[in-house]
C-alpha cells in the first residue's frame, strides 16, 4: 500500500513539473509566434521532425522486451520525498520542453485566446496527474501489469504510429507555402 501512495505522490509530482514546463512554453511560444512569424513556421519543422523521430523510436523499441524485477525491495520513502523526486524528474527532461513547444506549435494557432493560455497549464496539471497515477495504481497490481506486458508490443507500436502521425502533420503544415 505504500509503494501505491508513493507512486501517487510521484504521478502529482509529475503533473506539476508538466503544468510548470507547460506554462513556460505557452509564455514563451505566445509571446514569440506573435513577432516573428518564421519562427512559428521553424518550430513547426523542428518540433514534427522531432515527433516522428519520437514515434520511430518508439515503434522501434516495441519489440524490446521488459525485465521486471519482483523481487526488488522498496525502501519505505515520505511521500514528499516521492512528489519531490518526480517533480524534480520532470522538470530536468529537456525532451518535456520541447514535446510541449510541439504539440502546442502543432494544435494552437500563432495567436491563441487568453482563455485557452490560462486554461491549458490546469488542464496538463489534471492530464499528467491523472496518467501517471493511472500507471502507478495499474502496474502496482499484478493482472494489470501482465496484460501490458502482454500487449507491449502493440500498445508501443499504437503510441509510435499516433506521435509520428502527429509529427507529419506539423511537418506538412510548416512546408505549405504561403501566398505573399
Amino acid at each position: 500500500m505504500a509503494s501505491r501512495l508513493n507512486g501517487l505522490a510521484a504521478a502529482l509530482g509529475m503533473g506539476f513539473g508538466g503544468a510548470l514546463f507547460g506554462t513556460l512554453a505557452l509564455a514563451g511560444l505566445s509571446a514569440l509566434l506573435l513577432q516573428v512569424e518564421w519562427l512559428y513556421t521553424a518550430l513547426k519543422l523542428v518540433g514534427g521532425a522531432y515527433l516522428v523521430y519520437l514515434g520511430i523510436r518508439i515503434w522501434r523499441g516495441a519489440s524490446v522486451p521488459l525485465v521486471l524485477d519482483t523481487t526488488a525491495a522498496f525502501e519505505k520513502e515520505s511521500l514528499l520525498r516521492s512528489f519531490g523526486f518526480a517533480f524534480v524528474t520532470q522538470i530536468c527532461n529537456p525532451k518535456t520542453a520541447v514535446v510541449y513547444g510541439s504539440i502546442f506549435a502543432a494544435l494552437l494557432p500563432a495567436s491563441p485566446p487568453h482563455w485557452l493560455l490560462l486554461a491549458l497549464p490546469p488542464m496538463i496539471f489534471v492530464v499528467e496527474a491523472s496518467w501517471y497515477a493511472i500507471v502507478a495504481l495499474a502496474f502496482s497490481a499484478r493482472k494489470p501489469r501482465a496484460a501490458y506486458l502482454y500487449s507491449k508490443k502493440w500498445i508501443d507500436r499504437i503510441a509510435g504510429a499516433v506521435m509520428g502521425g502527429l509529427g507529419i502533420r506539423l511537418l506538412m503544415e510548416g512546408l505549405k507555402v504561403r501566398p505573399s
